[in-house]
């Protein structure tokens, strides 16, 4: 049965609100890396006075620096601090030398600076120079022995590269190296007896690098695709993100780990990069980043961890001029070093404010300045059944063109996925790319619902 435009407005306006909430609410699964390999980062003050204008609710720093630790103090961001890998061999023979660590890294700080994970060294296990390895997990036991000794309430973990896993397609067959199974068991203990996430780097950009297709970057960039079926369990995938959080989990699972939390240590897109690199840009990295965004908050999860979001720390706040290697390693950047920032992900507060209304009065919605989505002339059944499948596989609600709902009729795909694509890109930010559907939908400045019984749903 259709609804009046004022209902229509009413029920967008609501399911805005109810997304908006929950936005609100789920800053803290959003975290960025603060690298230093730099010679032009702006002063600790003005870094600590960003984040806070910012939706980012965790920051993770590579060492211990204690004038940023310091200046993000009473600020209730959580702050991640490493110990060096030059560090373990200490670290791990010499309990005291756990507990001075302790004392000048976290005591003088913790708790007016929300010291929450200490991660000791980075991608250990897969280094060519095994030499650390055997001494990382007696490392990460002084270390967590030492926290606890001084009652302070901090988690200890190590950071994976992605090659800790030798098989990770499709996700459910997700495997550690053999040669690390002993290793990892002994270090998984650790991690299950103290609460302690597995932290992991899944990287689609070099996914993609591997496997330049055009429907590989649509799927490595949340855009709209035709997905993935995972052969061992015919679940579907839509973006490379879950597939690779899933075969970590999967792995996990393999050895009777799967209740260890992970956390996405890294994860990040180069606007820039070298003329014979693949994939860097800056659409790329904002639509990367900002559908990453956007898929957290959407609390959707993942195919084998539905209904919650992973803690995820984006690489990286700034570019960073000194590090070695291609061009993409010093194009990370969310933020310029000024403070503003390099290309919109969406993490501005001001764009997270719910509207301000009482429940009471009627609501009419302000004029939609950035237009409405809708499908181009002469779209398939199938790319559009792709799409809806897609919108809504992304966290808004499609109860309304289900069976029974206020907008299943017209009972057409058409009528569906307009409805569909719409919804989701006026609650995914009303970027231009949330307007894509590979290439299969376009804006319009014109209210649909004024013309249009195959798109009278539109708001």
């Amino acid at each position: 049965m259709a609804i009046t435009a004022l209902s229509s407005s009413i029920f967008l306006f609501l399911s805005l609100f109810a997304i908006t909430f929950s936005l609100a609410n789920s800053q803290s699964f959003i975290g960025v890396n603060y690298g230093q390999v730099a010679d032009n980062l702006p002063p600790p003050d003005s870094t600590a006075s960003l984040l806070k204008s910012t939706s980012i609710g965790k920051v993770r720093l590579y060492g211990a620096d204690p004038a940023i630790i310091k200046a993000l103090a009473n600020s209730g961001i959580g702050i991640v601090i490493g110990a060096a890998n030059g560090d373990i061999p200490s670290l791990a023979s010499d309990p005291n030398a756990a507990t001075q660590w302790v004392n000048a890294n976290v005591l003088p700080y913790y708790p007016a600076s929300n010291i929450t994970l200490i991660t000791v060294g980075n991608e250990i296990l897969t280094l060519a120079d095994q030499s650390l390895a055997s001494q990382l997990v007696p490392a990460m036991r002084n270390l967590q022995n030492a926290l606890n000794a001084a009652s302070v309430k901090i988690k200890v973990s190590t950071v994976h590269s992605m090659a800790v896993l030798t098989q990770s397609d499709p996700p459910s067959s997700g495997l550690f190296n053999p040669a690390l199974q002993n290793t990892l068991k002994q270090l998984l203990t650790v991690l299950k007896d103290n609460k302690s996430p597995f932290t992991i780097n899944p990287y689609p950009f070099f996914a993609y690098q591997s496997d330049p297709r055009p429907e590989t970057l649509a799927f490595c960039l949340f855009q709209p695709n035709s997905g993935r079926v995972d052969s061992g369990n015919g679940k579907l995938y839509t973006n490379m993100f879950d597939a690779q959080v899933d075969a970590v989990h999967s792995a996990l699972t393999s050895m009777g780990f799967q209740d260890v939390e992970i956390v996405v240590a890294e994860t990040g897109w180069p606007s820039r990069g070298d003329s014979n690199e693949v994939g860097p840009g800056l659409e790329n990295a904002k639509a990367f980043n900002g559908n990453l965004i956007n898929h957290l908050r959407s609390l959707v999860g993942t195919p084998l961890m539905p209904g919650k979001s992973v803690d995820t720390y984006i690489f990286a706040l700034y570019d960073e001029d000194l590090k070695p290697g291609p061009g993409s390693e010093r194009a990370f950047g969310l933020f310029k070093t000024d403070g503003t920032m390099a290309y919109d992900a969406g993490l501005a507060k001001s764009s997270q404010q719910a509207p301000s209304t009482s429940p009471k009065t009627p609501v009419t919605p302000a004029p939609n300045t950035s237009g409405w989505c809708v499908p181009k002339t002469g779209v398939s059944d199938n790319q559009l059944q792709a799409n809806i499948d897609y919108a809504c596989s992304h966290g808004i609600d499609c109860g309304p063109i289900q069976p029974g709902g206020p907008c299943f009729e017209p009972n057409t795909v058409a009528s569906h996925a307009a409805f569909a694509m719409n919804l989701y890109y006026q609650t995914s930010g009303k970027n231009q790319w949330n307007c894509d559907f590979s290439q299969s939908a376009t804006l319009t400045s014109q209210n649909p619902s004024k013309f249009s019984i195959n798109t009278q749903f539109l708001i």
